[in-house]
């Protein structure tokens, strides 16, 4: 606690604000370039786009929070440039994105595997649909899916279970062990909440490789938005906890300065349910102001855009968990460990009110190039914020937070 508000006396907010919003003209600017219907490369189709900025993401999350950055240290040496790392991971994350996109999806799984993550293997097959955009759309859908899993394995697994059951391995053990761990149990999950959608987006479906959406009857839509949508939910509360909650309360099932079994379970367990929860709520608040939705309903009323919407707030939530954490210093910074978790959590559910308001209003209309209104079929704000989010983090963990990164008085 000491250490602490000897931080927050150190930090300076005006230099937190001013690296916010360089932070957010750096954001705008790379929107314009990739994303923007009138800017450079208009990647924004939108699932194109929107699964190469999750791909972006997933490599980061794999290279700081999976592989520990294996095998460079974890910060940058005490004589040594955060720039120069910072650059050097950067790029290293951009090459590997495109290398898991393009060659592990598309070529190694996508030919040899599992055709549709491949939109040549897609159209290939002929039948109808198959078409290249249709087919590309196609592709990008599932490779978002599999990417949400993998993010929420890995935050899952870094937040609660730590180095364990490695903890007494070296750190190339612990990185790689790790790494096969979070990818056995997100195919898992993508073949469960995942698949069964992707098989129905042919015509015919493709019931021979995958079953009929089990959520269907108890959800009203077999659109695998549903999971989508409350995996994002649970994530925020890992966010949440990790950020703001200071790992609590899921590290208090741990032995004192060790990971361990029982904090992982408990980390998993209690996301899932605050997860459940939080959905619950914000699904009958829309119901509140929307009305109930029906199957075969569209924009609005459609059930799938409800589930859907619940994953894009919680994007909002997390990226205010981050803004406050990165750039506030995590204020505010009393003395009893409930108090602080419980206003940083109100804080951060507020900045992720305003950027809600934001998005949707005409200023985002204008600087984003997005279509005005909400529940529309070619935009979805998860795009923008997991593009925001990877901006932060890129400079919170490959920068270092520079010029924020102030060393605690021993």
């Amino acid at each position: 606690m000491e250490e602490a508000s000897v931080r927050q006396k150190s930090f300076s907010y005006p230099a937190g604000l001013i690296s916010f919003a360089v932070i957010c003209a750096i954001a705008i600017a790379l929107w314009y370039i990739l994303m923007h219907p009138q800017g450079t490369l208009r990647l924004y189709t939108p699932m194109y786009g929107f699964s190469l900025v999750a791909v972006f993401l997933t490599c980061v999350v794999l290279v700081t929070r999976v592989m520990g950055y294996y095998p460079l240290n974890e910060t940058a040496a005490p004589d040594g440039s955060p720039w120069l790392r910072g650059i050097g991971l950067t790029l290293f994350t951009f090459v590997l994105t495109l290398f898991v996109f393009y060659i592990v999806f598309r070529v190694f799984i996508g030919q040899l595997g599992v055709a549709y993550f491949s939109p040549t293997s897609i159209v290939a097959s002929g039948g109808t649909g198959a078409e290249p955009f249709n087919a590309r759309e196609i592709s990008s859908t599932a490779i978002i899916y599999f990417a949400t899993a993998f993010l929420w394995w890995a935050l899952a697994w870094q937040i609660g279970f730590g180095r364990w059951p490695w903890s007494s391995s070296t750190p190339g053990v612990i990185a790689w062990s790790r790494l096969m761990t979070v990818l056995m149990l997100s195919t898992v999950t993508f073949a469960i909440l995942y698949h069964p959608h992707v098989c129905y987006l042919f015509y015919p479906p493709q019931d021979k490789a995958g079953v009929a959406a089990w959520w269907s009857e108890f959800a009203g839509t077999g659109s695998a938005y549903f999971s989508l949508g409350l995996m994002l939910s649970a994530t925020a509360w890992l966010v949440i906890s990790d950020l703001l909650w200071e790992g609590r309360p899921w590290r208090s099932f741990a032995q004192i300065g060790k990971d361990g079994f029982w904090s992982g379970i408990a980390a998993i367990l209690g996301s899932i349910i605050l997860g459940l929860v939080s959905a619950a709520i914000l699904l009958k608040i829309m119901t509140f102001f929307w009305m109930e939705p029906f199957e075969g309903g569209q924009y609005l009323d459609a059930p799938y855009f409800r589930y859907l919407h619940v994953g894009e707030i919680s994007g909002f939530v997390i990226l205010g968990a981050f803004i406050l954490s990165v750039y506030f210093n995590n204020f505010p910074d009393f003395n009893s460990l409930p108090l602080r978790a419980l206003v940083r959590t109100l804080i951060a559910f507020a900045i992720g009110g305003l950027l809600y308001w934001l998005y949707y209003s005409p200023v985002s209309t204008y600087l984003l190039g997005k279509v005005p209104g909400i529940a529309q079929p070619d935009d979805t704000p998860l795009v923008w914020t997991l593009l925001f989010l990877s901006v932060i983090m890129v400079h919170a963990d490959f920068f270092e937070r520079w010029p924020l990164n102030h060393k605690v008085p021993e």
